[in-house]
């Protein structure tokens, strides 16, 4: 059998694409465009600058063009430490530093896609401040289009308050609680609701993680996946109001604990404080493969209860059963073969 030997760029030996209709070959890393003629047995490298300016446009316009047909990934990931303050969480930006790992050498995500707020950032706009986590949430769905993957991932504190439009059947709102929440107020799961899931159109799928308290619905998506004593689940219905879902885009919602329960960072699982919701997210897609939201719920679920059985219980004066992850959506399906897909 023969083969095509690897071609590489006279300027700088990376590895050359090959621009489809054409005897051109451009370097994806430094656009320098080389010929690769069979009559001459070699490469002719073009200094023109019009003509190299013209080349790498082609090819440029040819990697847009597939990127629009495989869709875009972009994600925010949000990560609060709360430094000085009594509740201070010390493995939040250590969890935001794993899924940025994770999304870009496991499930594909550019680094340049992925929007990152913790305390630790040089530049101030990237404090998770209220303001900014509002912006971020913004650019994240802004122009997204069929076939693009979103991710939204927080791990901080959270809480609940009472709700004021009765649109929620316990009568509480959940809300996280950005950096500034004492002199900004907290995030309700009605501003995050119209700002990430009401505008998704047809074909854009959102996943958000969050590793907080009282997560179970915080994005107020309608549907919410229970589980009787026997392990049968069932899709129940979230709220008063119809008008929490999306314009036919995809949200899923996969939370640390139900609505009246905490959630923690614990060193059950490497000796050190990882997120508990985190930490088991992450093991399970790095190692599990054809995972459906049925098989990663139930590996979750069973890691997080392992942990807690481990340490008694994640926070004082918390039940023995204090966090079980959970899954939410926009809308109902089958959770044993719907498979997971970023």
């Amino acid at each position: 059998m023969s083969t095509t030997a690897v071609q590489r760029c006279n300027t700088c030996q990376r590895t050359l694409v090959k621009m489809p209709g054409s005897q051109y070959e451009v370097c994806p890393v430094c656009h320098t465009v080389n010929l690769f003629n069979q009559k001459i047995k070699g490469r002719v490298l073009f200094r023109i600058g019009q003509f190299i300016n013209a080349a790498a446009n082609q090819y440029q316009h040819e990697l847009q063009r597939q990127t629009s047909i495989r869709g875009r990934k972009r994600a925010v990931l949000c990560g609060i430490t709360y430094n000085g303050h009594k509740k201070k969480l010390e493995a939040s930006v250590h969890n935001v530093k794993s899924m940025q790992d994770l999304l870009v050498n496991k499930l594909g995500f550019p680094n340049a896609s992925i929007r990152v707020l913790t305390e630790e950032e040089s530049d101030r706009s990237k404090f998770p401040t209220k303001r900014n986590i509002q912006d971020a949430l913004q650019w994240l769905v802004q122009g997204c289009q069929p076939g693009d993957s979103l991710m939204f991932y927080y791990a901080g504190h959270g809480t609940r308050v009472r709700d004021q439009d009765g649109d929620e059947i316990d009568g509480y709102d959940e809300a996280l609680c950005p950096l500034d929440y004492k002199t900004a107020g907290t995030m309700l799961d009605d501003e995050i609701n119209a700002t990430i899931v009401a505008p998704l159109p047809h074909g854009v799928t959102l996943h958000s993680v969050v590793d907080t308290c009282f997560s179970g619905t915080l994005l107020d998506l309608p549907y919410l996946c229970t589980f009787n004593q026997d392990g049968l689940y069932k899709w129940e219905e979230e709220h008063q109001l119809t008008t929490k879902g999306t314009r036919g885009g995809k949200a899923i919602c996969i939370s640390a604990c139900a609505d009246n329960q905490n959630s923690a960072d614990t060193s059950a699982f490497t000796g050190k404080p990882v997120g508990a919701l985190t930490f088991s997210f992450i093991q399970t897609i790095e190692k599990e493969s054809n995972l459906t939201y049925g098989r990663l719920l139930s590996s979750m679920r069973k890691k997080v209860n392992h942990a807690q059985q481990v340490v008694g219980r994640f926070a004082p004066h918390a039940s023995p059963m204090s966090q079980e992850p959970q899954l939410s959506s926009s809308t109902r399906f089958e959770i044993y073969s719907e498979p997971v897909k970023f």
